[in-house]
């Protein structure tokens, strides 16, 4: 058994910035299913949202995420995060992290952030670098755990489901106590113990057929948390980005929001702006009005995509602004100087997640939760653009300082080790695939951007099916990093479903044409699930 003070579960920027924080006071662990840089924050290309302009205001900032919220914020844990977010970016750039600076206008060379703007937000307030963000914040924050001697990295290892007190037949108050965990090149499964464990496993976009998000976002941390017997709330709430490149050899490639903040227009397929029509922001309206209104707009004229133009912005602008973003379209032949880009809606973040205060504290003892798997009631029914990393590093400094105050026990409970049974190799991996496509099928066509009862209904009735095929191979063969997603990307789709048939209203990213309507006795009203 590997013994450790504080596990961690995830090498994004909730995940790394809580290591740093913790290792002070004992021994790290952070496990990570692939190599230590693949995470969501890795991919991010907007920034991070953060009070740091004179011309901006708290109150400004507060305004804006209740706005896009859609009535179900919880406004003191809006205030908080927003309050708490530049001392937590300062802290970002003394680590050495590199924010986009512009130089100010007859200041003699003098320099300032390169605030951005994107939709929802009524102030230039995005901190950014360039349009590879997520990847300047991976970068410094992994060259500072590189230097703690405290901290050790477990690459490729695959976290299976967590150990609790009850699991373990304990009466009294549910303790998380450890995980069980996959190590993918030996095909052992190890026990790692540990006093206090964080998920910070990110999103579930790859429930999704069409989705924003690297292969490693299939949901895990909700589904072993909702496993071991933590509440999950507001799992309707999938925040479908607007646009992502359209082109059948590109994979997953997100178009930053910056693109319509710095002045991208959405056209349909013949060329004319249609957002007039659906909101009096247009093309920076919020995520879940404008995804809604492409995916109308593709219905309506029955077109593959719609387009997103900002060639009438200077060449030098757009390729200095967004650099990957032009070199990636390019390498598709689509040099976005001079032509608009093919754009569809796509599953970017979950808005639900495991249910905890603004310190990241679960209803289990011990296990914390911080960053997309978590929901502390900041995003509300829809997340304002790049509050998510403000939100991942406020509450990893929160739950850090939460457990530093109370640090946690030793853990003197005996664990079992890993027990394979009769389990062998498999030999159907075809029933994995099968079940996997089947899953993210069924959920885009079932339980997208528009839903219905109908819908719903039918796909509850057969992800039921698909659970029974999944727990009976899971039983029957031994565990691989395949078989573990498979059975997490179908726990949380029959969250969502779940999530999405409680829900009788349209609200924020869950909109059903059953209920077209948001219901006002539904407002600050959360939807709560817990294993039975």
């Amino acid at each position: 058994m590997k013994q450790f003070d504080f596990l961690i579960l995830g090498s994004g920027i909730a995940g790394l910035s809580f290591a740093l924080k913790v290792a002070p006071r004992g021994r790290v662990a952070i496990v990570t299913k692939k190599s230590r840089a693949e995470s969501n924050t890795n991919y991010a290309q907007g920034g991070i949202a953060a009070v740091t302009s004179k011309e901006d205001s708290v109150e400004a900032h507060v305004r804006d995420t209740l706005e896009a919220g859609a009535g179900l914020c919880n406004e003191s844990v809006v205030r908080t995060i927003v309050e708490e977010g530049p001392a937590r970016i300062a802290e970002l750039i003394e680590l050495g992290m590199r924010f986009s600076e512009r130089e100010i206008p007859e200041s003699g060379g003098a320099k300032e952030l390169d605030l951005g703007r994107e939709g929802g937000h009524s102030k230039r307030r995005i901190l950014h670098a360039k349009d590879v963000t997520g990847r300047e914040i991976e970068r410094a924050l992994l060259a500072a755990v590189a230097a703690q001697p405290n901290i050790e990295v477990f690459e490729n290892h695959f976290a299976i489901d967590l150990i609790t007190s009850q699991k373990l037949g304990y009466v009294g108050e549910n303790r998380c106590v450890g995980v069980y965990v996959l190590d993918n090149a030996s095909g052992a499964v190890e026990t790692f113990s540990a006093g206090a464990v964080l998920l910070a496993t990110g999103g579930c976009g790859k429930v999704y057929l069409y989705t924003t998000n690297p292969d490693i976002a299939t949901g895990d941390g909700v589904a072993m948390a909702y496993r071991a017997g933590a509440v999950i709330a507001n799992m309707e709430f999938i925040q479908f980005h607007p646009t992502c490149l359209y082109h059948p050899k590109a994979k997953s490639f997100l178009i930053s929001e910056a693109v319509r903040g710095e002045g991208g227009v959405l056209k349909d397929f013949n060329g004319v702006e249609f957002m007039e029509k659906y909101h009096p922001l247009k093309s920076l309206a919020p995520r879940d009005i404008v995804a809604r209104a492409i995916d109308s707009e593709m219905k309506r004229s029955g077109a593959e995509h719609v387009c997103l133009d900002i060639t009438h912005k200077p060449a030098k602008f757009i390729i200095e602004r967004f650099p990957n973003i032009y070199q990636t379209c390019l390498q598709y032949g689509i040099d976005i100087t001079k032509e608009a880009i093919p754009v569809v809606p796509a599953a970017h973040y979950q808005c639900g997640g495991v249910l905890t205060n603004i310190d990241g504290e679960t209803e289990i003892q011990g296990l914390y939760a911080v960053g997309e798997v978590s929901c502390t009631g900041l995003h509300g029914a829809n997340r304002l653009a790049s509050n998510s990393l403000l939100e991942a590093l406020v509450c990893a400094h929160r739950a850090a300082e939460k457990c530093l105050a109370n640090p946690p026990a030793k853990n003197h409970l005996k664990i079992p080790d890993w027990q394979f049974g009769q389990a062998h190799n498999p030999d159907e991996l075809v029933v994995v695939s099968h079940n996997w496509d089947e899953i993210r099928r069924l959920m885009w066509d079932y339980v997208g951007i528009v839903r219905t009862n109908k819908r719903l209904q039918r796909a509850a009735k057969r992800i039921a099916n698909l659970q029974e095929e999944i727990q009976e191979y899971y039983w029957d063969f031994i565990v691989n990093s395949d078989l573990l997603e498979l059975r997490n990307i179908a726990t949380v789709a029959e969250l969502i479903i779940h999530s999405a048939l409680q829900r009788k209203e349209s609200r924020g990213l869950n909109y059903n044409l059953d209920f077209p309507n948001a219901n006002p006795d539904l407002a600050q009203r959360n939807t709560i699930l817990r294993r039975s």
